[in-house]
């Protein structure tokens, strides 16, 4: 039986954990059960769904977000007699199949678009064939149009981790963060870094920074963000009314980039890179669900969006979305070090204030006016 009073709360509906095994198990076996009694679009709809948990288990995610209402049509299945289950497998399984049968069949329940992310879902397609089904390419839905009465977080990122209290997040991004510090996928990376750098901050953090890779300092700390561009950014984070205790950081990279044959300096990480080490920042995020990302210079854009080809310079104060979630683009705080012009900084702050109220804070006219002539420089 599974945990349902896992999230304290008494509603009927609330979110509820599932580890992806059992929901693949259990879609699997509803397809396989009561497939000859559905019409196309239910055969496409569990295709897609079983193809969405493979894809996102793939990314690393071990957990979704179902509705009570779900879990308890999914258990239906334990209470099927074995031979019902071996006469259904004898049945063929099509889009269409015999009219009788499509009448007998609802109609599934409606499909709200999921909000796209980095990576794009298998389609409803691909999955049946994956799985050994026939269905008709002209009703099968991409695995991101999935029911929300099925599979709600597939709508947006609150449903893979809603209603998790303080303590089971905290133990969550700690188990992730052990996970972590194992890694060795990039093993020229394993072998050259000092320490793995997960992300520090509130596990309840309406605000993210995501920054490009570890430097040295960060490297020798553990920490993201300790070096010459972390204490400014700090002071952004304060001048912002934050403390850096309040919001979270992290970076697209947990490993410092190696650099053979360099004594000194850093270099961007490589594609494969970033997308290795990806799945990791998003399991963090998708735990912490921020209001709002802040993405630190072309790289954690990159990173973050998959947008190599349009610069920084343009995407900058310009809103982005990730898995639903509002993203502001700015400079990363190193090239504020290096150009030190009041022009250039007031970029930056102005992409802050578009940060803040989009979070609702209030913003004092003295913040207003930080890196204007007539206001207050910070830095």
């Amino acid at each position: 039986m599974w945990p349902v009073g896992l999230f304290p709360g008494g509603r009927s509906e609330s979110k509820i954990l599932r580890s992806y095994p059992l929901l693949e198990v259990y879609a699997s076996a509803w397809k396989n059960t009561m497939g000859w009694r559905m019409n196309g679009s239910w055969i496409a709809l569990l295709d897609a769904l079983i193809s969405e948990l493979e894809r996102r288990r793939s990314l690393g995610v071990l957990y979704v977000g179902v509705s009570a209402r779900a879990a308890a049509l999914l258990e239906q299945l334990e209470s099927l007699p074995t031979e019902a289950r071996v006469e259904s497998r004898a049945r063929p399984v099509t889009a269409s199949g015999p009219a009788a049968v499509s009448k007998e069949a609802p109609n599934p329940p409606s499909m709200a678009a999921a909000t796209s992310s980095r990576t794009q879902g298998v389609t409803g397609t691909q999955g049946a064939e994956a799985a050994g089904g026939v269905v008709d390419a002209a009703v099968a839905p991409p695995a991101s149009k999935l029911s929300p009465e099925l599979f709600p977080g597939a709508a947006s990122v609150s449903g893979v981790a809603a209603g998790l209290s303080r303590e089971a997040r905290i133990a969550a991004l700690a188990e992730l963060r052990q996970r972590v510090l194992q890694c060795v996928k990039c093993p020229h990376l394993a072998a050259t870094r000092k320490n793995v750098v997960f992300g520090v901050g509130s596990p309840e953090a309406e605000l993210v920074f995501v920054g490009e890779a570890p430097g040295v300092d960060e490297d020798e700390q553990g920490e993201p963000f300790v070096g010459a561009a972390g204490q400014l950014l700090t002071k952004i984070i304060q001048a912002m009314g934050f403390t850096r205790e309040q919001v979270y950081i992290a970076n697209i990279l947990k490993c410092r980039p190696d650099t053979p044959g360099q004594t000194s300096g850093n270099r961007k990480p490589t594609p494969t890179e970033m997308a290795t080490c990806f799945p990791w920042l998003r399991e963090q995020l998708l735990l912490i669900r921020p209001k709002v990302i802040v993405a630190l210079g072309a790289t954690a854009v990159e990173g973050l969006l998959g947008k190599s080809t349009v610069g920084i310079t343009r995407l900058r104060g310009q809103w982005q979305q990730w898995e639903g979630i509002p993203v502001m683009p700015t400079y990363h705080p190193a090239y504020l070090l290096r150009n030190q012009s009041l022009v250039e900084k007031r970029k930056v702050w102005e992409d802050m204030l578009q940060v803040l109220e989009r979070l609702g804070r209030p913003i004092t006219e003295r913040q207003r006016n930080y890196f204007t002539r007539a206001g207050t420089e910070r830095t």
